[in-house]
């Protein structure tokens, strides 16, 4: 890799990772609001929220990774052709393809940055987010126990809490506990957390009174304490196992899912979509990539405007992204939607290639250019200022 090439190489890799900060920085604050109900109603601490909230990242950078490239091609080639630099390289003799060669390295790193997403890291998150949700969402001591409201968790066991605080804090516990026919036990304790271990789920209770209602005893025995233990097992999903779905499934276990699975018994359309779609993931920044310098790579000088082509390439991307999503949507119920796919990708990166290696620069029709001459032409007539003497 020569000079130029290293230029060009990093300068869009530098743009393409600052690219991708940014936008999925954005997204993510987005979905992470969403989850905001983990730290206030549910009690949960600022940690468990970034990290719930965190594992969705490589779901993100699986989507915005091709239009990050594509961004970062179209700023450098801009960058080139603004300072005079893809003329020079024209007239020293670099022709379009080989001035594409650095960008093609480029986008061999994004791809396997994509594959690798595509067929662990993405499945990995999606998957942890499905298990700590379960442990968070699914435990009746984050669920069921809700602020200032009587609990019924069992037929004789009913709890009640008069406030969370940060931290997973429980303020105000009352607990009635009749599940045993010879007593009867009430607690009341100043405040309490849940400890969960090998042993099960308990609810520590701190500051305290117990009350036990014996049947053949005419006095109550109570008991101040300053910490006890409450068993919630029996509540407590702790040990459950999580139903997997398809997005949440690692590459090779669509290729080859068991014959008794019983998501792919009932919904082998979807895993042949999602399959489809985690081989073309690594093949869309190849095509994003051919389509942009194949509108913005010819050299122009700097008089000739490059609007036209800037919208041309985001045109042409954006459909072909709409229509793999449309594709990937019809490969549910379709075999032949996938094979369509492939195809479009395939010619979008044939034609791109074609007009790279002939040099073709791709200008508006003279009649569109006259067409817009005489809009602005008649709106400088109507809205145009009189002259002044």
């Amino acid at each position: 890799m020569g000079s130029i090439d290293r230029y060009i190489f990093r300068t869009t890799l530098a743009s393409f990772a600052l690219v991708l900060v940014s936008l999925t920085g954005v997204i993510w604050i987005t979905q992470a609001l969403r989850g905001i109900d983990l730290m206030t109603s549910q009690g949960q601490t600022i940690l468990t929220f970034l990290g719930v909230t965190s594992l969705v990242i490589p779901a993100l950078v699986l989507v915005i990774s091709p239009i990050a490239l594509m961004i970062a091609i179209s700023h450098t080639l801009n960058k080139l052709a603004t300072d005079s630099e893809i003329i020079v390289m024209n007239a020293a003799g670099f022709s379009p393809f080989r001035l594409f060669r650095p960008f093609i390295y480029a986008t061999c790193v994004v791809a396997v940055l994509v594959a690798f997403i595509a067929a662990y890291l993405a499945p990995d998150g999606m998957r942890r987010i499905k298990q700590w949700d379960a442990e968070i969402t699914a435990d009746v001591l984050t669920n069921i126990l809700q602020p200032g409201r009587f609990a019924q968790l069992d037929q004789n066991l009913t709890i009640r809490i008069r406030e969370r605080q940060p931290g997973g804090l429980l303020v105000g516990i009352f607990i009635d506990d009749r599940r045993d026919p010879k007593e009867r036990v009430s607690i009341v304790a100043d405040h309490g957390t849940v400890v969960k271990n090998e042993g099960g789920s308990f609810l520590i209770l701190e500051d305290g009174n117990l009350e036990r209602f014996e049947i053949d005893k005419r006095d109550p025995a109570l008991v101040a304490f300053a910490r006890y233990g409450f068993d919630m097992s029996k509540f407590s999903n702790q040990g459950h196992d999580v139903a997997l779905g398809i997005r949440e499934r690692y590459l090779w276990e669509l290729i080859s899912p068991p014959d008794d699975d019983p998501v792919y018994l009932q919904l082998p359309g979807q895993f042949r979509a999602e399959l489809h779609d985690r081989f073309m993931s690594p093949i869309y920044p190849f095509a994003f990539a051919a389509l942009t310098f194949a509108f913005l790579g010819a050299p122009r000088t700097t008089r000739q405007s490059r609007n036209f082509s800037i919208g041309s390439s985001i045109l042409a991307v954006f459909g072909l992204r709409m229509a793999g999503f449309a594709c990937s949507v019809m490969a549910v119920k379709s075999p032949f939607a996938p094979i369509v796919q492939y195809l479009m990708l395939l010619l979008a990166i044939g034609v791109s290639l074609w007009i790279i290696i002939g040099g073709i620069v791709i200008e508006p029709p003279a009649s569109l250019i006259e067409s817009i001459n005489n809009a602005n032409a008649r709106l400088l007539r109507l809205f145009g200022r009189p002259a002044t003497a």
